[in-house]
C-alpha cells in the first residue's frame, strides 16, 4: 500500500502544497511526486501485464493446440500493449 497525504495543487503553475504541523525538526527536501490517478492506472496496467505475463509462464498447452494457444497469448498481449498507447 503507498502512503498519501492531503495537499493542494495550482491549477495554473502546478505547484504542490501539503502543510504539516512541524515539530521543529524540518527540512524541504525535493521530491518527485505523481498524480494518484496516474499512479492508479500505471498500477493497473502493471496488474494486467503481470497477469498476462503469469499465464504465459504457467500455461503448457497440448501439442495439438499450441498455435491457438500461442494465438490467444499474442492477441492479449496486442490488447494490453494497445490500451496503454493512448
Amino acid at each position: 500500500m503507498v502512503e498519501t497525504i492531503e495537499g493542494w495543487r495550482c491549477i495554473g503553475c502546478g505547484r504542490v502544497d501539503a502543510p504539516r504541523p512541524c515539530i521543529g525538526v524540518c527540512q524541504d527536501k525535493r521530491v518527485e511526486l505523481v498524480l494518484a490517478e496516474d499512479y492508479a492506472e500505471m498500477a493497473w496496467r502493471v496488474q494486467q501485464l503481470e497477469e498476462a505475463l503469469a499465464l504465459i509462464a504457467r500455461t503448457t498447452p497440448k501439442p495439438d493446440k499450441l498455435d491457438a494457444s500461442w494465438q490467444a497469448l499474442q492477441a492479449r498481449a496486442r490488447a494490453l500493449l494497445g490500451s496503454g498507447s493512448g
